[in-house]
């Protein structure tokens, strides 16, 4: 039996991953059982298929994603009694640069936010994009129950299905309530939904429109530099701990596991303040 078929909806359904998540596990991994057709899976196959990406030249953090994908693939057959052994579990993966995440300045924000009609959709969905930190999955799979108005609180169901409550504030409040009262009801017309946020045919937006919504505004804000929903997402981390918050709050707030994966924004204020630094001392240069 193909076991691809099977592991993708595992990662849709159990695990709560994108289409693009998926999509990318997909292309990687018809790529991995291609090269495997013929040969014994084992370590020393493990490392012909390392070997396989490099001499493709893949980069490294291609090469990274790949190797990830081939780990999850095996796990789950694993899980699934289907083997014994993961021949991926110990090979290393190449080594990736550190890469400062894109984020945008309070100023580039608030032109971003104030692109967007006040009591729409699209602002809504900045608002809550940069009032929150949640992914763009998650505020496309958002759903009207999902929202407490009274608590300020919204419960998200993240990466791995982990469900995570997070905050917002008056900014969003105010643009989220409008858009249920003026924004919603346009849209929705004669069809029934509980997704929050819906397009023009009345059904749930996809993380892809979602993507198209912030690049149309960042272009009309004239913003010069690649604007995502995660950029966003970036921006909430970024401004929070410049404003002081606690590194582990903000870990919380993001729903990332590890403590590390939250501690590069502490990169990013010590980027952006050794900047301050050589452009505004008179002895930095």
């Amino acid at each position: 039996m193909d076991w691809l078929k099977p592991f993708l909806n595992y990662l849709r359904n159990e695990r709560n991953y994108s289409s693009h998540t998926t999509s990318n596990y997909e292309r990687d991994l018809k790529f991995l059982i291609a090269f495997l057709a013929d040969k014994k899976i084992d370590r020393l196959s493990a490392r012909e298929y390392l070997l396989a990406l490099e001499k493709k030249s893949f980069s490294r953090r291609s090469v990274a994603r790949k190797l990830s994908a081939a780990r999850s693939y095996f796990r789950y057959l694993q899980r699934e009694k289907k083997t014994k052994a993961n021949p991926f579990q110990n090979l290393l993966t190449p080594k990736l640069p550190k890469k400062l995440p894109n984020f945008l300045y309070p100023e580039e924000m608030k032109s971003l936010l104030e692109a967007a009609k006040a009591g729409g959709r699209d602002r809504a969905i900045m608002e809550l994009l940069y009032g929150t930190g949640i992914r763009v999955v998650e505020i496309a799979r958002l759903n009207l129950n999902e929202v407490d108005f009274d608590e300020g609180e919204i419960r998200v169901f993240g990466k791995g299905a982990k469900e995570r409550v997070v905050i917002f504030g008056s900014h969003a409040r105010a643009a989220l309530k409008d858009y249920l009262k003026n924004g919603r009801p346009q849209l929705l017309k004669a069809a029934k939904t509980n997704a929050f946020f819906i397009g023009r045919r009345g059904s749930r937006l996809t993380s892809r429109q979602i993507e198209r919504i912030i690049r149309l505004y960042a272009k009309q804000a004239g913003i010069n530099k690649k604007v995502t929903p995660h950029t966003l997402r970036h921006s909430f981390a970024t401004h929070l701990l410049e404003g002081g918050a606690d590194l582990r709050m903000v870990q919380e707030l993001l729903g990332h596991v590890s403590l590390s994966t939250t501690q590069v924004y502490t990169h990013v204020t010590k980027e952006r303040l050794k900047k301050v630094y050589d452009e505004a001392h008179p002895r930095a240069k």
